[in-house]
């Protein structure tokens, strides 16, 4: 059993992360300036193997201290997706890079013996191949996935004998959270079918990788137990469902119109200049550490709608917790 630190434990991913390492036996330390609120780990509060820490993770005397005794890194925490990060591009850097170095060289300082990030598949750019691999070059398009890039390289320079690192490049994620985000793809469309009953599609041909989020976090808790040998170094992508956003869209109201009781949700296209389009290659995770996703994109849906019908998704289209950008503009984060 392991002393996870994870960064950005109460996010989107983290939120249901923490609560998978606890029950697997690990010790968990959170670290996470808890911007979109106090209660989402409310579920594992009391659980004696977890310690919640407010705190920014550019405070290099709060990493020290905090560190000490604890042998894996899960580094979730930054400013996540472009529209968040342009807001104030030096800050998306402080945190996204700056932080991220000061956080590995004090990891490798304190005794830490794994480190896994968290990555992007954005980094890739936009691609001529049909299956975007690991081995090819990264070409990134935003600050966001410039700065992801470059955490890549640092971390992959300060792999050592004693200190492992794992990259992970995911898809984007989809499915209920108890820290949600609706500013996501198959999120964003399934809220709209709920709740206006239109689903506004921009382009719809541009294909996407998704990963459902169940399947997101039993791979971070599966890097806790593979060896080493199987990890130390490597690069993987985490994908798996690749499908076009009009396809994600006809999901999307096939799924609501059954679970949700509504009926003749409309699909509007409008044009768009965003024609990026890739399908992200999974073959490689599966081969070498034999992770395949167990869950779908309609799995993702049809949680959404359960999630939805039990009202744990309130003012879902006004409420600014449930959007990054929004909440950004809102506590203007210095």
């Amino acid at each position: 059993m392991r002393k996870v630190f994870v960064t950005g434990g109460a996010g989107y991913v983290g939120s249901v992360l923490v609560p998978k390492l606890l029950k697997a036996g690990h010790q968990v330390k959170v670290i996470d300036l808890y911007m979109y609120g106090d209660n989402v780990l409310d579920s594992v509060k009391g659980d004696p193997n977890l310690v919640q820490v407010k705190g920014d993770i550019r405070d290099r005397e709060l990493l020290k201290k905090e560190l000490k005794g604890y042998d894996t890194v899960i580094h979730l925490a930054c400013i996540s997706n472009d529209p968040s990060y342009e807001l104030n591009p030096d800050l998306g850097k402080s945190i996204n890079y700056d932080a991220m170095v000061s956080l590995i060289d004090i990891a490798k300082q304190s005794g830490v013996n794994r480190f896994v990030y968290a990555s992007s598949s954005s980094v890739y750019g936009v691609k001529e191949e049909e299956n975007v691999t690991e081995d090819l070059p990264l070409e990134p398009l935003t600050d966001y996935s410039k700065y992801k890039m470059l955490g890549e390289e640092y971390l992959s320079k300060q792999r050592a004998p004693g200190f492992v690192t794992l990259i992970l490049r995911p898809a984007t994620i989809c499915g209920y959270s108890p820290r949600l985000r609706l500013d996501l793809s198959v999120n964003i469309l399934t809220n709209h079918a709920v709740n206006n009953g239109v689903i506004r599609v921009f382009g719809g041909e541009q294909k996407r990788p998704n990963l459902h989020i169940e399947d997101m976090t039993d791979l971070y808790v599966l890097t806790m137990e593979y060896p080493d040998e199987k990890i130390d170094g490597k690069i993987f992508n985490a994908g798996y469902h690749n499908m076009k956003i009009k396809e994600i869209a006809l999901l999307a109201k096939k799924v609501v119109e059954a679970k949700m009781g509504k009926k003749n949700i409309e699909i509007v296209t409008t044009p768009t200049d965003d024609n990026r389009s890739y399908h992200v290659s999974s073959e490689k995770i599966k081969k070498e550490l034999g992770f395949a996703a167990k869950r779908t994109v309609e799995n993702a849906i049809e949680d959404l709608c359960d999630a939805f019908k039990a009202g744990k998704i309130p003012d879902s289209m006004t409420d600014k917790r449930y959007y990054n950008i929004k909440t950004m503009q809102a506590i203007n984060l210095k």
